[in-house]
């Protein structure tokens, strides 16, 4: 079962709560979706989590959840589990600082573009 938008928040919360000051990984500053080639992911720092991917979806709605304007790329964007990118996401806790990050892979016609981005407890919606 993939985590809810609840579960999501909780797990952000504690982490938020944790009190820990940034670790030496890059992800801590990603407020909004950041591109990275798979050489920087920082994985001897990252443990996977859970995920936001419903089982059996192979094709989830690229439909995106902006209700005040916000854009894909707005570090104020809300974050909805149901919604893209987020229904495509895994996530990740950094072992160091605690912070839980999102982290998915675009696909394009010619590219393969890793992305990731930190969950900002107060941003998740239902």
């Amino acid at each position: 079962m993939p985590l809810n938008a609840h579960e999501l928040k909780q797990l952000a919360e504690a982490g938020d709560r944790s009190g820990v000051s940034p670790c030496g990984c890059w992800l801590h500053r990603a407020d909004a979706w950041e591109s990275f080639a798979e050489d920087r992911w920082p994985a001897d720092l990252l443990q996977r989590v859970d995920t936001l991917r419903a089982e059996g979806v192979d094709e989830p709605t690229f439909e995106e959840f902006h209700p005040g304007g916000t854009r894909y790329d707005s570090a104020e964007a809300p974050i909805s589990v149901a919604h893209f990118p987020f229904n495509r996401c895994d996530v990740y806790r950094c072992t160091a600082c605690q912070r839980l990050v999102l982290r998915y892979t675009e696909f394009g016609g010619y590219y393969v573009d890793h992305r990731a981005r930190r969950v900002d407890a107060a941003l998740v919606i239902a």
